[in-house]
């Protein structure tokens, strides 16, 4: 086997020749020449001091960290990319919160409900600064002051009189809500005429339709919370001596005569509604009972199952009715009517 030999030379390449002493003479003296040019531009922080010239106020570039001019205008806003600087048409840094699309009082200054829900929000929630009894106490003080009871209750007046016994202690609520001056002892004592009707018991009772009792000028109410269901509507109570002046007034049914005779002509005409409706329901039983019986004969004399307008024997055309006069029949109240050629009977009903 014989040994790797050293490839041949391509022709036209020279080897390298090595540096002379008066190559790197020059590569020093250049070297030189350079450091001391940089260390003239910036001289060394170590061992030498900058000269007052380096630092003067000529020489200061004219940066944001130059605090000796004037303060540049921050531009804070909200900038969009420059791809999409053409599609934006609004200014995020100059929209408001508006609570995640609900409306809040400062939207809507003129809408009551969203001010009375906050304020009654404001009012349930204790203070920090109060303590337990503290608020227990404010809350009482509330309800007095709602109720006009206790320290707020009005004082006593000459001028305001119990209507029935004349009594100067009259029921402040009730002076408020139906404009009526009566005492609690006179409430308790005549409470047929002072007694509180719901809604459904003064139509039902005085036959008042609902605009009416939506009137407030025509019927005060007082509402109170359904017992039935916290989620359910207010319920409303009216006063029933005024229920009773408009419903016995000319305006509605003049008396208590025309009130009875009222709610008789309304049971009467409901009366003969389902009459008239069982006797509709009566009619068409009867009728489909016959013709179920008039089927079940006609298949047991061996005729098929279609019968009106079948053909009769001997005669291969169609059957059609030729009725006769309708005779009434005294035992069922109907009026009867024959076909002359087959027969055939049936019954008419009388609209």
């Amino acid at each position: 086997m014989e040994p790797p030999k050293t490839p041949p030379r391509e022709p036209g390449s020279l080897p390298k020749a090595p540096t002379t002493p008066e190559q790197v003479r020059q590569m020093e003296i250049s070297r030189l020449k350079a450091k001391a040019l940089r260390d003239q531009q910036e001289p060394a922080s170590t061992g030498t001091k900058r000269p007052f010239s380096a630092v003067s106020r000529s020489a200061v570039p004219s940066t944001n960290r130059d605090a000796s001019g004037p303060a540049r205008p921050k531009d804070d806003g909200i900038r969009p990319a420059k791809k999409f600087d053409k599609y934006i048409e609004y200014d995020f840094s100059k929209m408001t919160d508006t609570k995640g699309g609900f409306l809040s009082s400062t939207d809507d200054p003129h809408n009551k409900a969203l001010h009375s829900n906050r304020g009654r929000e404001e009012e349930d929630q204790r203070p920090a600064h109060m303590t337990v009894a503290e608020w227990e106490r404010h809350q009482l003080l509330r309800k007095l002051r709602e109720n006009r009871a206790g320290p707020f209750e009005p004082g006593v007046s000459e001028a305001k009189k119990c209507r029935e016994c004349g009594s100067l202690e009259i029921d402040w609520k009730w002076e408020d809500v139906f404009g009526c001056r009566v005492c609690s002892a006179c409430k308790e004592k005549f409470q047929e005429k002072y007694s509180l009707l719901t809604k459904t018991e003064a139509k039902e009772d005085y036959l008042l339709t609902d605009p009416e009792l939506k009137d407030d000028e025509l019927f005060p109410r007082l509402e109170r919370p359904n017992p039935h269901k916290s989620t359910w509507n207010n319920m409303q109570l009216y006063l029933r001596y005024q229920l009773e002046e408009y419903a016995f007034s000319d305006r509605k049914w003049g008396s208590t005569e025309g009130l009875d005779a009222e709610f008789e002509r309304r049971e009467s005409d409901k009366k003969q509604r389902k009459e008239k409706k069982f006797n509709a329901k009566l009619d068409d039983l009867k009728k489909r009972t016959r013709f179920d019986a008039y089927k079940r004969n006609r298949s047991r004399d061996g005729h098929s199952e279609a019968h009106f307008g079948d053909r009769i024997r001997g005669r291969q055309d169609k059957h059609v009715h030729e009725w006769g006069r309708a005779v009434h029949d005294p035992d069922t109240g109907m009026s009867v009517k024959t076909c002359v050629e087959c027969g055939m009977e049936v019954e008419e009903l009388e609209l």
